[in-house]
């Protein structure tokens, strides 16, 4: 079996493939050639060359080089795999491409200061603030944050432009474009549609969706804002002054000559349209004497002349197609005719209802600089990325210098659009030439400083991606000469590209030494420029300063494999998979499994990558996962779909969600439109932390969905997952009237306990989930449903009710409800019952972080310290460890090592109660700056904090004395 599995990698070519990119040296498989020939009749084979030493390579996907073959004998990696082994010293951490100030809780104070001072000005510095704070989240990855900060910028917006640019990205990030059938992009919207994706409200002006309850697609189009024009009379001295249609019937008394035609009109009312009109029928020019005007040669035809007649008497252009109406645009701007032109752009804006529409008029709105009507065209474009881009004209438009010219003169460029734009592009493909053009508009929209930084930054990222090491490095200098330090990091980065190791190395050795309290990040990258025991320190320090990091574990484990140390090397990176669902990962142990012919484990990872990303290439981009897969087939055990459901339900039971993940994607294989499963995955990757992927296999499980009321459920969930409780809500309702099931109460009662509830209320959730369980489901799902209950009970002090939900979700191996049912124990004051209750659970998920800092709630205090050690070890993002031993510390006082104890993990998890917590501390040693400045950062995560708002009001009532 083996033999045949290495055969077939070998047919594969992938050595060959791997030389010919020159990505790394691979070991002889037979004696070593003494000629030089490669020729097939020779005495051996060609000796590749040796590995080499540093290769700067991307590591988003593992491209890895090959160790050459060990000489001693303990270790031979052909015999076990033909594409070798990762190589240590060629492994190269990521940059990220996005703000990452040194001091982040600085910064999100000085963002908060910034929409705080802006709140009593305008909308527009109020979006760009926000905004702002959606860039700083970017580093700190949570998608809650950004959600929020892009939803308070759409409401700030106060141009149509704005809006347009910021509904479309909230849109966007809940993916609509993936449905089947995806809505039009500016379909009316539904009772769900949320009200700030709503394209109506985002156009015109005069709906406020900032404070409107009622979608306006519920609503007739709004009246023209300007309202119709006076007509006009000639007083005595020859003047023309206002009167009312009551006092003279319509009269003609001008004719507009055009080619053979004459269009009647009258000229007082053609004089009301504008100043420039209104001087040359009654000022001193020829035309004020003459009854008959030659109009041939001023753009216009009879037809839309006698439109432009006809809107002088009523004031209306809703009757008239769109080719005369852009006639009207034209002679509008030509005559400076204010309230047609925007009529004429009301109508137009109005009548894009697609993205054909949009192509047909968008040239209108760019000649004649047509706000309104260009907004809703680029709006249509927005609405259908990342497709869009892919349109010539369309890219042509938003991504060439004189594209953007274009949409300047009309309104509609702004560092917003280009920040969107270049946002999806980077997702699509950071090293395209589309990518580039966009940034490069991003920079020359950028006036703010940390725009400057932002756009920079992001071009030397993308010039580093791309093989164009000077570009980068004067991109990245540049982004530091305005103050955005991690650029440095890119610097020295390009730097070494370009073969000046040591000039690298000197330049991130002065940014460690420049900073009291360097980051990890800084060591991560000094080390990449050093040997020996200063980059085994310099890999200590960095995961120490910041345990989140990948790039160290990576880096330890492959070491250790190539000290003949498997165990340890794949215990190295189970580390981080423990708390990071990393590919990268993922893949690199895998690698080791394979290595060490562990193919059960092998396939368990790769499916769990396939599942994170289903296009992930393994084995240096040269073969999908699912083929390696097919090809270990001899090598592991094949299960029907009956052995499926056994696996997963014994492995969800014993917590196990990687192997949990792994079995449902290998049932999705079989049965690809199984929606049932497409949702459990997603309940997987949620429990994992992979946001992204979890929402994209909740679009899977609605687009193949057979009956209307589980796409109903399903879409609940996607709504409810983005944040919009009220929409999910409507959607259960709208499934439970279809047919009653298990997963539209269980979303019902979901989305209705997710807020703080009186007794009455929460029974109410308690009866919905009695009504689930009373539909069919399995118990996998039904455990889950009695858990739930328990926790409710809990929450209404209904304990002996609460103790018999978990009973019942324990005896269908629900194993989680050992944590509810110890909360029962304690609150009961059972509280060594509490911990034996834990301890079962502990015994069962053995790698569960959760698990053991649940356990130390009910510990003597030796013992919840050893827990909370053991939580931190397993998850160091888990903060309730930290905040525990600072408070014991605080009980102490040893105040300073309390405040050090909060830091160390502040410093690389941003955290509310963390900086809320410290803030108290300050506040408790009479450090009134430092507390503003941790409440200011708190506050910034999230302003409706009611406990930091009340520090923060104290903290400013005494600093106010002070200054």
């Amino acid at each position: 079996m083996t033999n045949n599995f290495l055969t077939t990698i070998k047919s594969l070519k992938l050595i060959e493939g791997c030389k010919a990119a020159q990505l790394y040296a691979l070991g002889s498989l037979g004696p070593a050639s003494t000629s030089g020939s490669g020729d097939a009749g020779g005495s051996g084979r060609p000796q590749p060359p040796p590995p080499p030493k540093t290769i700067s390579l991307r590591s988003g996907s593992l491209y890895y080089p090959h160790a050459a073959p060990s000489t001693s004998g303990a270790f031979t990696p052909e015999h076990h795999l033909p594409c070798g082994l990762p190589v240590a010293d060629a492994l190269e951490p990521a940059l990220d491409a996005c703000l990452r100030p040194v001091d982040h809780v600085g910064a999100l104070a000085a963002s908060f200061r910034r929409v705080s001072a802006t709140t009593e000005g305008g909308d527009d510095d109020l979006c760009d603030a926000y905004l702002e704070q959606h860039a700083l989240f970017q580093s700190i990855g949570d998608a809650r944050l950004l959600r929020r900060s892009l939803r308070a910028a759409r409401v700030h917006a106060d141009d149509p432009h704005r809006r347009v640019v910021l509904a479309a990205w909230l849109r966007y990030e809940r993916r609509e474009d993936e449905l089947d059938p995806a809505p039009p992009p500016l379909a009316l919207c539904t009772a769900t549609t949320p009200l700030l994706e709503c394209p109506r409200a985002a156009v015109f002006a005069s709906v406020s969706s900032g404070v409107e309850p009622v979608c306006p697609c519920r609503r007739p189009l709004p009246p023209p804002a300007t309202p119709p024009p006076q007509r006009l009379r000639r007083n005595t001295s020859g003047a023309a002054s206002e009167m009312s249609e009551e006092e003279e019937p319509e009269t003609n008394d001008l004719w507009f000559i055009i080619g053979e035609e004459e269009v009647a009109c009258e000229r007082s009312c053609i004089a009301a349209l504008s100043k420039p009109l209104n001087t040359l029928l009654y000022g001193g020019f020829a035309e004020a004497q003459r009854e008959r005007i030659d109009f041939s040669r001023d753009g216009i035809t009879a037809r839309g002349m006698r439109a432009v007649a006809a809107y002088s008497r009523h004031g209306q252009v809703d009757d008239f197609p769109p080719d005369i109406i852009s006639q009207l645009l034209a002679f509008a701007n030509k005559f400076c005719c204010d309230g047609l032109k925007a009529a004429c752009d009301n109508k137009l804006a109005s009548m894009v209802r697609g993205v054909d529409d949009a192509h047909s008029l968008i040239e209108v709105g760019l000649e004649e600089a047509s706000h309104l009507l260009v907004a809703s065209c680029l709006q249509a474009f927005l609405r259908e990325l990342p497709k869009s881009l892919t349109n010539p004209d369309i890219a042509r438009l938003l991504c060439s210098p004189e594209g953007r010219d274009c949409l300047d003169i009309a309104g509609n460029a702004s560092f917003a659009l280009y920040y969107f734009l270049s946002y999806v592009a980077m997702e699509q493909d950071m090293k395209s030439n589309t990518t580039v053009m966009l940034l490069e508009r991003l920079n020359e929209c950028a006036e703010l400083p940390w725009q400057k930084q932002l756009a920079l930054h992001q071009l030397g990222c993308v010039m580093l991606a791309r093989g164009e090491f000077e570009d980068a490095q004067e991109w990245f200098e540049a982004a530091v000469a305005e103050g955005h330090v991690y650029s440095l990091a890119g610097e020295a980065r390009a730097k070494y590209k370009r073969g000046h190791k040591y000039a690298a190395y000197k330049l991130m050795n002065s940014v460690v030494g420049d900073y009291e309290e360097p980051a990890g990040w800084m060591y991560q990258e000094r080390l990449l420029y050093c040997v020996g025991k200063e980059k085994q320190s310099d890999l200590q320090s960095a995961t120490e300063l910041d345990p989140t990091m990948t790039f160290p574990y990576k880096y330890r484990a492959c070491a250790l494999l190539e000290e003949d140390n498997a165990a340890s090397a794949i215990a190295e990176i189970s580390k981080v998979i423990g708390f990071k669902m990393a590919t990268d990962c993922l893949e690199l142990r895998a690698w080791f499994y394979l290595a060490l012919e562990e193919y059960e484990l092998a396939v368990q990872d790769v499916r769990a990558i396939l599942t994170l990303d289903p296009s992930y290439m393994m084995f240096h981009g040269r073969m999908h996962g699912e083929q390696l897969i097919e090809l270990l087939r001899g090598q592991v055990q094949q299960w029907d779909m009956a052995d499926c459901w056994m696996q997963l339900y014994d492995r969800w039971s014993a917590v196990d969600d990687i192997g949990s993940l792994a079995v449902v994607q290998q049932m999705l294989t079989r049965e690809p439109g199984n929606s049932s499963l497409r949702f459990r995955q997603s309940l997987l990757l949620l429990r994992l932390n992979c946001q992204k992927a979890a929402m994209r296999s909740l679009r899977y499980a609605r687009n193949s969905s057979v009956h209307e009321h589980e796409r109903l459920v399903y879409e609940g969930w996607i709504l409810y997952d983005s944040g919009h409780r009220d929409e999910a809500l409507a959607k259960a309702e709208q499934s439970i009237s279809l047919q009653r099931s298990f997963e539209a109460f269980f979303l019902k009662a979901y989305a209705l306990g997710d807020s703080s509830l009186d007794t009455e209320s929460s029974l109410s959730v308690v009866q919905l989930l009695e009504h689930a369980n009373r539909c069919a489901s399995d118990n996998l799902r039904k455990g889950q449903a009695y858990n739930n209950m328990g926790s409710i009970f809990v929450d209404c002090d209904m304990l002996d009710e609460a103790a018999e939900c978990y009973g019942i979700a324990l005896n269908i191996k629900h194993t989680r409800a050992h944590q509810g049912l110890a909360r029962v124990h304690y609150l009961k004051n059972r509280k060594q019952a509490a911990f034996d209750e834990m301890t079962k659970l502990v015994q069962i998920a053995t790698n569960s972080a959760s698990a053991y800092e649940k356990r130390s709630e009910y510990g003597e205090r030796d013992a919840a310290k050893n827990d909370l050690n053991t939580a931190t070890l397993l998850d160091p993002t888990r903060t309730y460890p930290y905040r525990y031993r600072a408070a014991v510390l605080m009980d102490e006082n040893k105040e300073e090592e309390a405040i050090a104890e909060l830091s160390g993990a502040i410093a690389f998890k941003p955290d509310l109660q963390l900086l809320h917590l410290r803030a108290a501390f300050f506040d408790s040693m009479g450090d009134t700056a430092s507390t503003m400045r941790d409440c200011e950062a708190a506050l910034c995560l999230d302003p409706t904090n009611g406990d930091t708002l009340e520090l923060y009001s104290k903290a400013s009532a005494r600093a106010e004395p002070e200054s």
